[in-house]
């Protein structure tokens, strides 16, 4: 059995149970008596049953009307919390959020916006995923992130995605390596040096490769999973490593220095990606508006780095 019962008529129900007089109870529901003596009408018509009983001086509940009571309270107070609970998600005082980015990202970039944004939003949990850009994709895919910070690379003709901004690439070596002295590097300039490489697999690597394919050097035998592992080797004296901007941190606690690349050279784009299939929620949102507010364009948002 199918019954069709708007909030309206529960709210007529509750009015009536109250003042126990239908005049005053359809001026509560801003109505006129006939229209809401039809509305209860309508009512116990769904019901099946009498809920009121009338005579000229009294309205009372019937045993069914008592019973059905606690249903309309009840579906009433469900109507008004879901209907609450919306509100806040609206008013972005609660839902969550979901970002996957690169690791560089994750470390250096993302922390500061993520902090303002509880400020501005403290009901919303934010959750950060730092993986690599296929790891991130996968899980923008699973649904299990709703923006995703990456680097370009295959698969992304499913999604949507737009330039963030553009991190410029830098030698990094000893400072008592010879290139450690120049203000600003060309591709050129890295010819015959060994080289320490990321994974083939990383964005970092894939991007250094067509910046250098024209470039005779070294490969020094060292192709690791790790910045940190880049740095350590970095700082023995095994070869220079072309890294970009925003993973610097992880070189500058070893005092190594970090030589920019000319502008023109090659330069990583990162990207802000999201499903086609499915609009961003109110939360989601006012995260992409801060991340291109904050972030946007990078690179030209920081000093360079002393040497």
């Amino acid at each position: 059995m199918t019954t069709n019962i708007s909030t309206r008529l529960l709210y007529a129900f509750v009015a009536l149970e109250e003042t126990r007089h239908f005049t005053r109870a359809a001026e509560r529901c801003h109505t006129s008596q006939p229209a809401f003596s039809a509305m209860i009408r309508k009512l116990e018509e769904a019901a099946g049953t009498r809920l009121f009983e009338r005579d000229t001086r009294n309205v009372t509940l019937t045993p069914e009307g008592e019973l059905f009571s606690e249903v309309a309270r009840s579906l009433i107070a469900e109507f008004e919390a879901a209907f609450d609970d919306m509100a806040d998600y609206v008013a972005r005082r609660r839902g969550r959020v979901s970002i996957a980015a690169l690791p560089s990202l994750a470390a250096r970039a993302l922390p500061a916006v993520i902090a303002q944004y509880r400020h501005l939003y403290p009901g919303v949990a934010v959750t950060l995923h730092d993986a690599l850009s296929d790891q991130c994709l996968a899980l923008l895919r699973q649904h299990k992130a709703d923006l995703v910070l990456t680097a370009p690379g295959a698969n992304f003709n499913e999604f949507e995605s737009r330039v963030l901004g553009s991190d410029p690439f830098y030698l990094v070596c000893r400072r008592d390596h010879p290139l450690a002295r120049r203000r600003r590097l060309k591709a050129a300039d890295l010819a015959g040096q060994e080289l320490i490489h990321l994974a083939k697999s990383s964005s970092v690597r894939q991007h250094v490769d067509i910046l250098l394919r024209a470039i005779e050097t070294v490969h020094s035998g060292f192709e690791v999973e790790h910045l940190a592992t880049v740095a350590g080797l970095v700082e023995q004296g095994l070869g220079v490593s072309i890294v970009p901007e925003l993973t610097l941190f992880q070189f500058r606690q070893l005092d190594l220095a970090a030589i920019p690349l000319d502008a023109h050279e090659q330069t990583r784009p990162i990207l802000v990606v999201k499903r086609k299939d499915q609009a961003l929620s109110i939360a989601a949102q006012a995260m992409l508006e801060l991340i291109e507010k904050q972030i946007g364009p990078i690179g030209t948002r920081r000093q360079p780095p002393q040497r």
